[in-house]
């Protein structure tokens, strides 16, 4: 059987090799049928505390690993270090032939 995978926002990072996600999802109202935001927090297991808070995250089901720790972050996954990556190839663009 494939395990979930889910995707959410880095809210903590102050636990060793631990980080909480914000994972949030749209249900439709049954009577209104308006869209409302349902959000939940997952515990999820960062072996090299590679992520940070704001990181946008990948989280894969696991075995247990605490009394409420059963997610881990896919590897490759974390925001930090791609995102500070792809900025750091970007081009910087520079005016060389701006006069005052």
């Amino acid at each position: 059987m494939p395990r979930r995978v889910l995707t959410g926002r880095v809210v903590s990072d102050k636990m060793d090799k631990t980080v909480t996600v914000l994972v949030e999802r749209r249900i439709m109202h049954p009577v209104y049928k308006k869209f409302i935001k349902r959000s939940k927090r997952f515990l999820a297991h960062d072996e090299g505390n590679a992520c940070r808070i704001d990181d946008v995250v990948s989280i894969e089901e696991a075995p247990p690993m605490s009394r409420r720790k059963r997610w881990v972050v896919v590897p490759g996954s974390a925001g930090g270090a791609s995102a500070g990556s792809a900025d750091a190839s970007a081009p910087a663009v520079v005016a060389e032939d701006a006069q005052p």
